[in-house]
């Protein structure tokens, strides 16, 4: 099968604001600082990854939990996480808590109090914070690859 040529709308925008790119990275480098697994961060950008539509940050994310050693089985089940058997309960409030998170408008209340009790009840608040920050980030990046049709696996 050949594989279809996606051209981008334009080129991506933290290229062309730099100052977007360093607040950033800014951004993921203060999350990284809570104590959180290096894994349990790409699992949830994972996921958010996939609901957006970003395929750049699909491939990339899997591609990063590779490196760390996940398996097969837990890469392709983030996008099923609730019926695969391969997450901890902790990852598993990460992961709904990505969700929700990324799917504000999908329900009267934007992220439920059960999915932050949860999740609450497997991380503290300086960790708390860094998920709830580390998720927006991503959503940030989907949304600028996604708006501007960044293809998976071009090279910046």
């Amino acid at each position: 099968m050949e594989a279809a040529t996606i051209q981008a709308r334009m080129k991506n925008p933290v290229f062309v604001l730099p100052a977007v790119l360093e607040a950033l990275q800014a951004l993921s480098k203060a999350t990284q600082k809570a104590g959180l697994s290096p894994q349990l961060g790409e699992l949830v950008n994972l996921r958010a990854s996939q609901i957006n539509g970003c395929s750049v940050c699909v491939q990339l994310h899997a591609d990063a939990l590779k490196k760390a050693g996940e398996s097969d089985e837990r890469i392709f089940g983030v996008a099923a996480w609730r019926e695969a058997p391969y997450f901890t309960e902790a990852e598993r409030a990460a992961l709904a808590l990505a969700e929700a998170e990324t799917r504000l408008s999908d329900r009267a209340e934007a992220v439920s109090d059960e999915v932050w009790a949860e999740a609450a009840r497997h991380y503290d608040e300086d960790e708390l914070a860094a998920l709830v920050v580390a998720i927006a980030t991503i959503n940030v990046w989907n949304r600028l690859n996604a708006t501007t049709r960044q293809p998976a696996g071009q090279q910046w």
